[in-house]
């Protein structure tokens, strides 16, 4: 081995984090209001006794609790200083962690009181050479809730030789009182055209070359984070051995082409289901993941969906001009309605993705309902286009009336509002009924779990809600009404399939919910038909008065295949109040005498 391989060999390789760690405040990137307020406040002599930084992972929390250690103990000035000089015995020892004055403690593997125990223990002694006495705690929220109490009363009160700095990437699972004790700075991601420019910087300093778009790249992975994107970089020169482009840090990455995620998903929402299926398998065998394609025509949905409701959100640096341009075209031609449909279809998709046992077929099966989805009309224009063609019959219908004579439709139309109210009448005086009942029960001192059903299927719906089910049942299927009022009613039964205590377990029942004797009896008498063939009837009525409507029947027209499965009838309470309810009960509860029971 020659003595310039073993010099290689001696000098330990430092990864780009940790040798372009900022040292002082002018190289720390992106935390200007943090700097200003901290210098304000060491010029002011209005030192806090406790930190806090918080912020996403790689921001610079404990890199600049470091560079605040320097600036309170820097000895190349009279008392702390905004601008430590980096060369004091002080400085150096604190930026290479082995001051005996300032502790770093990791709280998530020291999480116990005993270990706050040593600092409450510590902070009565004075510095040994600087200035003050400097607790760091980085990860300060995984320490337990007994160690934080510990804590409490000593970082209230602390000597005034003793600083506290805590760094936490999880800033809601610290309690409120330590927050309230200690004085807040929130890192905040870095921007992206300053990140850009910061990794310039080193790789220049590094002798390498770079990419202004494998930069961007880069930039946009790290999310903000400085410490990702150096370490990134570090990967992207051993990938490329000195040398960044474009479609190296896209593959390093694992990345689609921007260009061809676009002309991607501009495919899917023409429809064209066959060259958006090639243009993802293309991408698949060359390496790009299918969720992250995936993802990747989320951010384009997003993106584009920014172009519509702010058009300055083109205006970003990490966008290339093609780019741009294309995505402009597309944001011009793209309806809202789609955009948000391909949101949530994308974003739903992406879990399947994920889960699949085969990521590239789930993919591909993603493409397929995004594209046929995209060929459907928005809702809106389906109603308006149903609300026009219902509206030309309608048009047509009124045009034939006024000429026969207006008359005649008005009348038509006074008899529809007429059988409406009508039935809001029957509801509330059945309602009423019924409330009157429950009052004139309670006056006479019977105290009914419930009130007296006025009607048959009233009573057969007390059942149900009492758990009831059989005689229910058998009420509903196997029986003729022949007359019915509260407290007595006759009753044919189809077939005499009746069980034999049916009648015996109705009696007590009813007198058991409504405090009162029940006569019931068996007739021979035909009767009315079943509530279930009346309710069938019902039904069909409802349904044949719905396609009736000329919405429902251009909707019809228009979906041949669809069917009314249910009609659901409103209720009184539900409609536009045809009579006032108040007035109602009033009258009825005026007219009590008048009820028979």
């Amino acid at each position: 081995m020659t003595d310039q391989e073993e010099s290689k060999t001696d000098v330990a390789y430092r990864v780009l984090a940790r040798k372009y760690r900022p040292d002082n405040f002018d190289a720390l990137i992106g935390q200007s209001a943090m700097v200003r307020t901290l210098s304000n406040a060491i010029d002011a002599g209005r030192l806090a006794h406790a930190f806090i930084l918080t912020g996403v992972r790689g921001v610079g929390k404990t890199t600049t609790a470091r560079i605040i250690a320097k600036a309170l103990n820097c000895i190349g000035h009279d008392g702390p200083t905004i601008n430590p000089c980096g060369t004091c015995s002080e400085c150096v020892s604190i930026a290479e962690s082995r001051h005996v004055d300032v502790m770093e403690m990791d709280a998530a593997s020291r999480t116990g009181v005993d270990d706050i125990r040593e600092i409450i223990d510590g902070v009565r002694y004075a510095p040994q050479s600087a200035r003050y006495k400097i607790y760091i705690i980085d990860e300060v929220h995984m320490l337990s809730k007994n160690a934080f109490n510990a804590l409490l009363k000593t970082l209230e009160e602390p000597p005034e030789h003793v600083k506290f700095i805590f760094a936490t990437t999880e800033i809601r699972k610290l309690p409120v009182t330590v927050l309230s004790r200690c004085q807040r700075f929130d890192l905040k991601r870095v921007e992206a055209e300053e990140l850009v420019e910061h990794l310039s910087g080193i790789v220049d300093k590094e002798g390498c070359t770079a990419e202004e778009a494998a930069l961007k790249l880069i930039a946009r992975a790290a999310e903000g984070s400085v410490r990702d994107a150096l370490s990134l970089l570090d990967q992207a020169i051993a990938h490329g051995a000195g040398t960044i482009d474009e479609n190296q840090v896209r593959e390093m990455l694992g990345l689609a082409d921007r260009a061809q995620v676009l002309d991607l998903f501009e495919t899917v929402m023409k429809g064209d289901i066959a060259a958006a299926i090639t243009t993802l398998r293309s991408q698949y065998d060359l390496g790009a993941d299918p969720s992250v394609v995936l993802q990747d025509m989320l951010d384009v949905t997003h993106w584009l969906t920014r172009l519509k409701v702010t058009p300055d959100t083109g205006n970003d640096a990490l966008v290339s001009e093609a780019e741009k341009t294309q995505g402009g075209e597309m944001a011009k031609t793209l309806a809202m309605p789609h955009l948000t449909l391909a949101w949530q279809m994308l974003l739903k998709g992406l879990k399947e993705v994920r889960e699949a046992p085969s990521p590239i077929s789930a993919a591909e099966m993603v493409l397929i309902r995004l594209a046929y989805a995209m060929e459907l009309p928005a809702p809106a224009d389906l109603v308006k286009a149903l609300k026009n063609k219902s509206a030309a019959p309608a048009a047509a219908e009124t045009a034939k009336g006024g000429a026969a004579g207006g008359p005649k439709s008005a009348a038509a139309g006074s008899t529809t509002t007429h059988i409406t109210a009508h039935q809001k009448l029957e509801s509330a005086v059945e309602h009423a009924g019924a409330t009157v009942l429950a009052m004139k029960q309670s006056e006479e001192g019977n105290h009914a779990d419930h009130p007296m059903p006025i009607t048959f299927e009233a009573m057969v719906e007390l059942f149900k809600a009492e758990k009831m089910g059989q005689i229910a049942m058998a009420l509903t299927d196997r029986v003729r009404v022949v007359s019915y009022r509260p407290g007595a009613f006759e009753i044919n039964p189809e077939n005499n399939r009746l069980p034999a205590t049916f009648m015996m377990d109705m009696k007590q029942a009813l007198k058991g919910w409504t405090g009162q004797d029940w006569l019931i009896s068996l007739s021979n008498e035909a009767g009315g038909e079943s509530l279930k063939k009346v309710q069938k009837k019902r039904e069909d009525a409802l349904k044949d008065e719905a396609l009736e409507d000329p919405m429902v029947s251009a909707l019809i027209e228009t979906f041949p295949e669809a069917k009314i499965v249910q009609v659901r009838e409103r209720r009184c309470d539900d409609l536009d109040s045809a009579l006032d309810e108040e007035t109602m009960m009033a009258e009825a509860k005026s007219e009590a005498d008048d009820f028979e029971f």
